[in-house]
C-alpha cells in the first residue's frame, strides 16, 4: 500500500491551522504524525478525518478532549450500524428459511 505523505508545515500554511493543534490530536492518539528525514509528515489518509477535527476545533471551539470523545461515540455509532445490518441479514436468512 503506497501513502502519500503530506508536510505539516505545509499542510498547516495551506489550511491556516496551528501545527500545536496537531500534535495535540497526536498526543491524544487522534492522528499519525510520520517523521522522516527530519521532517514531519501526515499520511493523506488521515486529511479528511483532519478537515473534520479542524472544523470541531476552530469553528465549533470544541477541545481535543472533547473532539476525542465525540471521535469514540462516532466509531461506537458506526460498529452498532455493522451490528445491527449484520443481524438484520441473519434475522432475513431465518426468515427465509421458515418460508420455504
Amino acid at each position: 500500500m503506497n501513502t502519500e505523505l503530506i508536510i505539516i508545515t505545509e499542510y498547516c500554511k495551506y489550511n491556516t491551522i496551528e501545527p500545536r493543534f496537531l500534535k495535540m490530536l497526536q498526543t491524544e492518539g487522534l492522528i499519525d504524525i510520520v517523521e522522516k528525514d527530519g521532517a514531519e509528515y501526515l499520511l493523506s489518509s488521515q486529511i479528511a478525518i483532519l478537515d473534520r477535527y479542524s472544523r470541531w476545533y476552530y469553528d465549533l471551539s470544541i477541545n481535543i478532549e472533547g473532539i476525542d470523545v465525540i471521535q469514540n461515540l462516532l466509531d461506537k455509532i458506526d460498529n452498532l450500524q455493522d451490528e445491527i445490518n449484520s443481524l438484520n441479514q441473519k434475522l432475513q436468512m431465518f426468515d427465509n428459511e421458515l418460508l420455504f
